[in-house]
């Protein structure tokens, strides 16, 4: 894949592209985004097993059982919404497909994935165009939606109860950290003189101390900043990455390639540091004078630079537009 002559993705003609669009929306789910180029990098073929770590509404799952005939999948999601919603989407692919409500990082204890190994990986990270579209998920900014932003909303503290009982130096560092928001600290005070007489529940609560806090409302872009923030917070989305990305690696078949899809600048860095870090063959401290560590690389990285949608994409799915897709492959 490295030595390709043309950036993946690239081979897509518009008429290929609007027919796969097409057909999405008569099946009634979101195009899922860079699909072709997943499709390149994973390399279906064969027999082989394969994890969908974030199978959502399906989509990905489905373009590789449909180019791969005796492919099978591991679909994962801790969103039992979505996954029964994967779940009728995929009926016709029954018996190549497992279903398995957890989150992705617990994945790789399935008895099946350790026993036999994977050919490949996907992880599309974030929050899915269905829970977004669904105001009951409280994951929108949109007016009077609840704050719950939970993926699985059986289990874990909503985003009303961290609002609620989280310290002001969290909800800074949160804040700060996640939404990369310069007013911070103005931020998480303006929410705790709030909260002592009326919790934060909906949607309107957190943009209103958000608008006192910037003196002025805020713009859309700054609204999804804070909003995302508290989503990753409230589901310890940055701790599940870390622990899947060595446990996936470890779960490769020799050649195995594992593909990670971010929208989130800190998710997109863990993701390119490990790829490079597994892809280095000494990471001893450099003051060492001779090499003591595995003193080989463990794979290659495929992705020079992140791969991003192409305008095409973006126009029919401006939710795509963040999106950065960086992939790595085993060493056989």
């Amino acid at each position: 894949m490295t030595g390709a002559s043309r950036r993946p993705g690239e081979g897509r003609t518009p008429s290929a592209s609007r027919k796969a669009s097409s057909e999405a929306d008569v099946r009634g789910y979101h195009e899922p985004v860079l699909a072709d180029v997943v499709l390149e990098f994973l390399a279906p073929g064969a027999d082989g097993l394969f994890l969908d770590g974030t199978v959502g509404g399906g989509g990905h799952t489905r373009r590789l059982l449909e180019t791969c005939p005796s492919c099978r999948v591991v679909a994962v999601d801790r969103d039992p919404t979505a996954l029964e919603t994967a779940r009728r989407e995929l009926e016709e692919f029954a018996p190549r497909v497992r279903f398995v409500h957890c989150r992705f990082d617990e994945a790789v204890g399935d008895p099946g994935v350790r026993a036999e190994g994977l050919e490949g990986a996907l992880l599309d990270l974030g929050v899915s165009s269905h829970q977004l579209d669904e105001d009951a998920r409280g994951f929108a900014f949109r007016r009077g939606v609840p704050l719950d932003m939970r993926m699985d909303p059986d289990s874990g503290v909503s985003a009303a109860r961290f609002l609620e009982e989280a310290s002001e130096s969290r909800l800074a560092e949160v804040f700060r950290h996640l939404g990369e928001e310069p007013r911070s600290r103005k931020l998480a005070r303006e929410i705790e003189k709030r909260r002592v007489t009326r919790p934060l529940r909906t949607s309107d609560d957190l943009v209103a101390a958000l608008a006192v806090t910037l003196g002025r409302a805020p713009s859309a872009r700054e609204k999804a900043r804070i909003f995302q923030a508290i989503r990753i917070a409230v589901n310890g989305e940055l701790d599940a990455l870390e622990r899947a990305l060595p446990a996936l690696r470890d779960v490769l078949k020799d050649g195995g390639v594992l593909v990670v899809i971010a929208y989130h600048s800190l998710e997109d860095r863990m993701v390119k540091n490990a790829f490079r870090e597994w892809s280095r063959a000494c990471v001893c401290p450099p003051e060492l004078p001779v090499c003591v560590c595995r003193g080989r690389p463990l794979g290659e990285t495929l992705t020079r630079h992140p791969v991003r949608p192409d305008e095409e994409e973006i126009a029919r799915n401006p939710r795509a537009r963040s999106a950065r897709l960086r992939a790595w492959r085993r060493a056989a």
